[in-house]
């Protein structure tokens, strides 16, 4: 159950770090709206993740929901910016 629990989080996390972190920081690089972008991110995400399977409680199916929903977030991240969705409003000084 608690395996559950940590997959169901690192995996929520994953999406919502990327896709923030692209709607904010990608969004004006144009590769990001690359088709392979999400797949190289997954990629990544999955190698980064994947010696954390050997602690307890954390599976690979922990390691790859995680880089699953990250590459998700990346895409879902990109369409936002195609869009003008999401994107923070600008600071005054």
């Amino acid at each position: 159950m608690i395996g559950l629990i940590i997959t169901i989080a690192a995996a929520a996390a994953g999406y919502i770090l990327t896709r923030d972190f692209v709607t904010r920081r990608l969004r004006f690089v144009e590769s990001i709206q690359s088709p392979l972008a999400p797949i190289a991110v997954a990629a990544v995400v999955a190698l980064v993740a994947w010696p954390f399977a050997m602690l307890p409680f954390i599976t690979q199916m922990t390691a790859a929901a995680t880089a699953i929903a990250a590459g998700f977030g990346a895409s879902s991240g990109a369409k936002a910016i195609r869009r003008q969705d999401m994107l923070p409003a600008p600071r005054r000084r």
